[in-house]
């Protein structure tokens, strides 16, 4: 039995993790859970898998979840150092990182000095503090595992063949909801539109970073360090069906594809059962249902956020934090009404242009880019 911390159990990812437990009890057990600030839902988890340890973001909300959580039993932890504890537990075997965004990058790199395997859905970890992430990781002998769609469909493309081999990574893209939609309209789109993907159930924040692209800058940069690839041989194509997840292009000119359903419980399922694959209760894919896949090349100008995080990457450095940092400031403030939906790309490029870009040595370099550029695409916000 794998002993699981599961870092953000009431976001998306965490719920269909929880789901694959539900499923595989005789498989997998949950020993601690880190979420914000749903509690009412991280009550009715608790109750129900009984884990030993939680953790939530903010001290002051603990008599509240004690009084959610009645009789039962169990450690309350919280902050950044809360959710560090659950993941870093000696009882842990695997942590399953999904909480979103840069306050990810603390916990998980916690399972990762602890030597935990990591089941790794939060990209902004290796977004911001790549090449830090990954050498922790190499000295101490920790396997990355991604939980990301098109990022588990390039793990699974590569099993049993040469890395030297492999010309290029090619991730797929729905086009999000506004593939079709004229660029003269793309200023005045709502929330509610830009929050209708048309093809996965996801959070708020990463379902705009769908529609913005920006979502697969990340999924660029989250490839370059999990697969040690160079940005030039990472590809990006538009495939709205959502069925191809990702493919790998070998050599010999031939392409190898991952192809399933639009449901993240299986490569949940993957990471958490590497190297074996579980018949779950999720349905076959059935390509004669399906009918057509399409394939079509990405308008740079309709996405600018992808070609951003190219340069962020290329340029190095502290730069790609510094993409993360204001995209998740100007993404917030587009939920929140504050900004138009073009303004989300107009801001990162405003604080990436403000930036000295320099190579951080340790993660507190990190976490001070991050802080500056939250404040700095803050001020352009009113």
């Amino acid at each position: 039995m794998k002993t699981i911390a599961l870092l953000g159990s009431t976001g998306s990812i965490g719920v269909s993790t929880l789901a694959l437990v539900r499923e595989f009890p005789e498989r997998f057990r949950v020993h601690g859970m880190v979420a914000g600030q749903n509690l009412l839902l991280l009550a009715k988890q608790v109750k129900e898998f009984s884990p030993s340890c939680v953790a939530i973001r903010n001290e002051q909300d603990v008599p509240r979840l004690r009084r959610l959580l009645g009789n039962h039993k169990v450690e309350i932890l919280w902050g950044e150092s809360g959710a560090s504890t659950v993941a870093s537990s000696a009882e842990v075997d695997v942590v399953l990182a999904a909480i979103v965004g840069g306050a990810g990058l603390m916990p998980c790199l916690q399972g990762v000095l602890a030597g935990k395997e990591i089941a790794l859905a939060n990209k902004e970890a290796l977004v911001m503090a790549g090449e830090l992430f990954v050498d922790a990781a190499k000295q101490r002998g920790v396997r990355l595992l991604p939980v990301d769609s098109e990022h588990s469909a390039v793990f699974q493309c590569l099993q049993g063949n040469h890395r030297a081999e492999v010309d290029k990574i090619i991730l797929t893209a729905s086009g999000g909801p506004f593939l079709r939609t004229p660029l003269s309209r793309l200023d005045k789109v709502s929330v509610a539109q830009a929050l209708k993907h048309p093809n996965w159930k996801m959070g708020q924040k990463i379902t705009i970073d769908s529609a913005t692209m920006m979502n697969k800058g990340l999924e660029v940069i989250e490839a370059r360090w999990e697969f040690d690839m160079q940005p030039d041989r990472i590809d990006v194509v538009i495939h709205p069906e959502s069925l191809v997840h990702s493919m790998v292009r070998y050599q010999d000119g031939s392409i190898i594809a991952q192809l399933g359903i639009a449901d993240m419980r299986i490569p949940i399922a993957y990471a958490l059962a590497f190297p074996h694959r579980l018949e779950g209760s999720w349905p076959p894919l059935d390509l004669k249902r399906h009918g057509q896949l399409n394939f079509m090349p990405l308008e740079k100008r309709r996405f600018p956020a992808l070609s951003l995080a190219y340069a962020a990457l290329r340029e190095g450095g502290t730069m790609p934090t510094v993409l993360n940092a204001a995209n998740e400031v100007a993404v917030a403030a587009f939920l929140d009404r504050r900004i138009g939906f073009r303004e989300i790309h107009r801001i990162i490029t405003r604080t990436m242009h403000k930036h000295s870009n320099r190579r951080a040595t340790e993660v507190g370099e990190i976490l001070e880019v991050d802080r500056w550029a939250r404040e700095k695409a803050s001020s352009w916000i009113h």
